[in-house]
């Protein structure tokens, strides 16, 4: 059995990932603030892939080819889409950017709440068209200082999340939360960082993925079809490191305002952190759950990512709203929890029972099709590399 399993891992690192718009509907809640969007997003109106990306093994001096980074799931070119509402919409922005906007001009956002403001970003990987704008961010607008959640995928799109807020306030930057090290979500930080008074936090785990050789790798990728976007862009070390047991919370106090920020271990990256704004009642779930799109399980933990949302049913069943990382923010009874971790679980009991009739990896990735999934988006980005990982998951599993 050893044998076999070293030979599917290494068969593994020779398979390939192969998206259509999800069409259901679902009612906006009407308990909620009336949904404002800037009059940035009124005017416009009218990564790798995930597996190359975040799971490549380190070398030295890393370039890609413009033909090597072809994108299939990108931004279709001159897109200048944004949905009328960022809450229980299946509906997702599909919005382009031209090198040579300025990164003073702000992004379109969603003004949640009285004091909660989204950036609600394309569904789709990493390209030239979206550049780097490829997941959520958010900003929440306290008396005594702003926190913002998550940095976005280049220090030029975090420059304009600054340029964003400046314009809703003139109360400072206190703290930059960043709920896991992948690029959509982090790589924007040092433009935070460059800011006086702001404090970056961050999992612990952080710091593992600042030394290894991903980050290399990932950032060379973007400086092939996005260099100006990544200039000055450097790894950030958390200058406030959350080291508290799984599920476990670090408490940020600023004035009468309370964030907890809760460790939910290493389900989809490195480590994962997701936000309780407890005066808002918003939970910020970052990656743990996506909306409208096929997750990426490569990075992460597939048995604890599932605990996870268990856990998240368990104990926030009663917020006003989870945020998730990729799609719209959602209200009870969250749906896209459910869907997440029955998509989960369905890749493990597939693999499982694969593995226990004797099928090889090849054959079982080939045979992992889920009809019902096929028209949501990223499936055909993301399914090929979460079978693979599924499989190589489950099998190690027997060895423990």
């Amino acid at each position: 059995m050893k044998k076999f399993m070293i030979i599917t891992i290494f068969i593994a690192l020779h398979l390939f990932s192969g998206c259509s718009v999800e069409t259901e509907e679902q009612a906006e809640s009407a308990s909620l603030p009336e949904q404002q969007m800037s009059q940035a997003a009124v005017s416009n109106k009218t990564d790798t892939p995930p597996a190359a990306e975040e799971s490549e093994e380190h070398e030295e001096h890393i370039a890609f080819t413009l033909e090597e980074v072809e994108h299939k799931f990108g931004t279709r070119p001159g897109s200048k889409f944004l949905p009328a509402v960022a809450i229980d919409t299946d509906e997702a922005p599909e919005f382009t950017f031209t090198e040579d906007e300025s990164d003073t001009e702000p992004l379109p956002y969603y003004k949640l709440t009285d004091n909660s403001y989204f950036f609600f970003g394309n569904i789709a990987e990493v390209d030239e068209n979206n550049r780097g704008m490829n997941g959520n961010a958010g900003f929440v607008v306290t008396p005594d200082g702003v926190v913002v959640i998550d940095s976005l995928g280049t220090p030029k799109l975090a420059r304009r999340i600054i340029a964003t807020i400046r314009s809703v306030t003139d109360i400072p930057i206190r703290y930059l939360i960043v709920t896991h090290n992948h690029p959509d979500h982090a790589y924007g930080a040092i433009s935070f960082k460059q800011i006086d008074n702001v404090d970056v936090i961050g999992h612990k785990a952080a710091i593992e993925y600042i030394n290894s050789g991903r980050i290399e790798h990932s950032v060379a990728y973007r400086r092939t079809f996005i260099e100006p976007d990544m200039v000055e862009f450097e790894a950030v070390r958390p200058d406030i490191i959350i080291d508290v047991p799984l599920y476990e919370k670090y408490e940020l106090k600023l004035g009468e305002y309370i964030f907890d920020i809760y460790n939910v271990g290493p389900q989809h990256s490195y480590g994962d952190l997701i936000v309780h704004d407890r005066n808002e009642n918003i939970l910020w779930v970052s990656d743990l759950v996506f909306n409208n799109r096929v997750t990426f399980m490569e990075d992460g933990h597939s048995k604890l990512a599932i605990q996870g949302q268990e856990w998240l049913l368990d104990n926030f069943s009663d917020v006003k709203l989870m945020i998730p990382g990729h799609g719209s923010a959602q209200t009870a009874p969250f749906p896209m929890v459910t869907k997440t971790m029955n998509y989960v679980k369905r890749m493990r009991e597939f693999m499982a029972k694969a593995i226990d009739d004797g099928v090889d990896l090849m054959d079982a990735v080939d045979t992992a099709e889920f009809e019902d999934w096929k028209n949501v988006r990223l499936y055909g980005l993301n399914q090929r590399p979460n079978s693979n990982f599924i499989y190589r998951e489950i099998e190690a599993e027997q060895f423990e």
